[in-house]
Parts: structure tokens; sequence; C-alpha cells
């Protein structure tokens, strides 16, 4: 069994549905959340309902955000009193229950917390083959109570007055659950050879997986910058996976990719320690200092940083080319990347200008330029 807490729609659904394709089909996953991850997460549970995946979500009601300051939520009723409607909630409540029977759930009831038979109500939501709603009104101890003068008689009181059923409101069963559906579509689909999407053009030199970070400044093409790197690592022979991290800005601040390359199959895409760091610009070199990246590089490994940056504490070999000067920021992640490949020759710096230039055209033209003088350089 899988218990996951709040919205943790995608890791619940996509768990269940790996289970349902790939393993034995005996998994169960419940998803407990509030007003809050009902609020937030509603879209997600429309689609988990659409789709009817196997998962079985407990909503827990008591009708304010009561973790955040007791605000209003959709779920409020009318007259209600939160910390941000003190005279009283004028909006009517969002009858969840009612939302997801339309988006096609097979088992949905709504229950008290103090009900005797609540038990046997989550034994069945949670044994129902497909998606399950319980919502399960509750009392605030913290807002709630205090603010309405409520009680477990007038808790009943006020769900009634907002015209809701409660008890088991569906039972049905007339579609198979997601996973399943999805098994019976695709698991015996002809698997695509991988050089049927990117055609093997070159050869590469890595015996061994190897993992590298490279660090700049939002808007300056670092993330595009390791897509190009692992599109040139597909094309001769790799596998390759990419992790982006950047503020939720998204316009400032810092840019980040993790990339890992490997001659088999990548599993786990996690960096422990890096093999190699491209640090492009002072936000990139902050944001590595904050994850005490440089600390954990080993004396294999090489660390790329601009000549303009002070130079971190690392065991690591350090090349120390002016990248910004040489080619603009924008450009300054790809010779980066360009010159770890001049020494690490995992494979032929001509994969990487032909990802450019497949990805670029004729725009890609600086970037070469600009690479080819990094290259070059008779001091690195």
């Amino acid at each position: 069994m899988l218990l996951t807490l709040t919205a943790s729609w995608i890791f619940a659904v996509g768990t269940t549905i790996t289970d349902r394709v790939l393993a034995d089909g005996q998994l169960r996953t419940i998803v407990m959340i509030g007003d809050g991850g009902a609020n937030i997460g509603l879209l997600h549970i429309v689609h988990a309902a659409q789709i009817n995946a196997d998962i079985t979500v407990l909503l827990h009601n008591n009708f304010l955000f009561g973790m955040t300051g007791g605000q209003c939520s959709g779920l409020s009723p009318v007259g209600f009193v939160t910390t941000t409607t003190m005279e009283g909630n004028i909006v009517p409540p969002l009858d969840i229950c009612q939302l997801v029977q339309s988006c096609g759930a097979g088992f949905v009831a709504r229950k008290f917390a103090t009900d005797r038979d609540l038990a046997d109500t989550l034994a069945e939501a949670i044994a129902h083959p497909g998606f399950a709603l319980v919502e399960i009104a509750e009392l605030c101890t913290a807002y709630g109570t205090r603010l309405n003068n409520l009680s477990g008689k007038r808790l009943k009181e006020t769900v009634d007055r907002q015209g809701f059923q409660t008890g088991t409101l569906l039972r049905r069963c007339e579609r198979n659950e997601f996973g399943l559906v999805y098994k019976e579509n695709f698991s015996q689909a002809k698997a695509i050879p991988p050089e049927d999407f990117v055609p093997l053009r070159f050869r590469h030199n890595l015996t061994k997986r190897v993992g590298l970070i490279v660090s700049g400044t939002a808007g300056e093409r670092v993330q595009s910058s390791a897509r190009l790197l692992c599109q040139a690592a597909v094309m001769s022979g790799l596998h390759a996976t990419q992790k982006n991290d950047n503020l939720v800005t998204q316009g400032s601040g810092f840019s980040l990719s993790e990339v890992v390359l490997s001659p088999e199959a990548i599993l786990y895409t996690g960096i422990e320690a890096a093999d190699g760091v491209i640090v492009v610009s002072e936000d990139g070199l902050k944001e590595l200092k904050g994850q005490n990246v440089f600390e954990k590089l080993t004396q294999d490994a090489l660390l790329i940083i601009d000549a303009e940056l002070p130079l971190p504490t690392t065991q690591a070999r350090v090349i120390r080319p002016a990248l910004r000067r040489w080619a603009s920021g924008k450009m300054a992640a790809a010779t980066g990347l360009g010159l770890f490949l001049k020494h690490s020759k995992m494979f032929p710096i001509e994969a990487y200008t032909a990802a450019i230039k497949d990805s670029y055209q004729d725009k890609g033209d600086d970037t070469i330029t600009a690479l080819d003088e990094v290259l070059h350089e008779e001091s690195i």
C-alpha cells in the first residue's frame, strides 16, 4: 500500500499506473488531502477521475485552510466564519463529490469523522477498482470550532444547510481503471529503435557513466545548451538524461542543468558527485555553492569556471577560460560544454556542432564560431 500526503498527485497516479503496467498490479494507493490539496490540486482530482486512475482520495474537509491561518477555502460553507470572512462566507462551496461524479469517478462518499461506519466506507473505497473519493467532514479545532461555535452536532447541521448529501453516493464499475486500459492498448506495441528518432552518426568513447552540471544565469541558454549536449550524445550512441532547475520567476536568477551520459541504460538520474562542472556566471556560482557541489568534487573531476569568477575551494582539476569574453552570455554555456568535450573526449566535438546546426540552423553559426575560438585557444 502506498500512502501520499497533500497533493502528491503525479507521484501517486504515476506509481499506480507503473505498478499496473510493469508489476503485479497489487499496489493500493491512497492520497490524503485537505482543503488546500482539494483547491490547489483541483484539476489533478478532475483528471485522475477522468482517466479512472486506481487511487483512493481521502479529503479531510474542515471547511477552511487550517494549517495556514484559518482562511476561507473553496469548500467553506455559506455563512462560515474564517479569518478572512469574519462576517461569514458569502460564496457557495464547491460540491467536490458531485464534481468527481461528473468526471467519471466510480466510488464517491461523503462521511463525518465521527460516523461509526467510516472504517467500512474507507475499506470499500480502497478496494474499489478505479478512482474513489471519500470526503470526510471534520472539525478544525484551531479555527473552525472557535470562530463558529462548532460541535459534532452542529457540524452535521452545517453540511445539511448546504444541501449536500451524505453517505455513500455512488458505486459503479462501468469501465476498467486506467492502468489496465493502458496495458491492454499499448503494452504489446512494437518498440521503435532509438536510431529511428535520432540517427547514429558518431561513435562515443565512454566506458562508464558521467555526470555533468552546468550552471549560469536564466535566459542565457544554459538548459538549451545542455539539451544540445544530450542530443549529441544520443547521436553518438549514448544514453542521456537531463534535469533542469531554475527560480520560479523563470526570467531571473540562476539556471542549472544536470546531465547524465552513459553507455548503459540510466536507471538513476541523480548526481552525488559530478565528473564535470561548468560555471559561467555569478548566479550559477552562488547556486552551486549553496548546494555544496564544489566540496564533493574529487581529484578526477574537471571544473570549468569563467576566469572572472572567484575560484571556490575544490579538489578538482580547474580550467579558467574567459568564456564570457570570447562568447556572449548566451553562448558561454555552450562553449563551456564544448571545452569539457575537448578534454574528456567522450565523443567527437563534431557531434556537438552537428546538434547545434540541427537545432539552430543558420542561427547556430555564431555559437559554433565562438566554440571554435575557445577550443583553439593555446592557453587551454
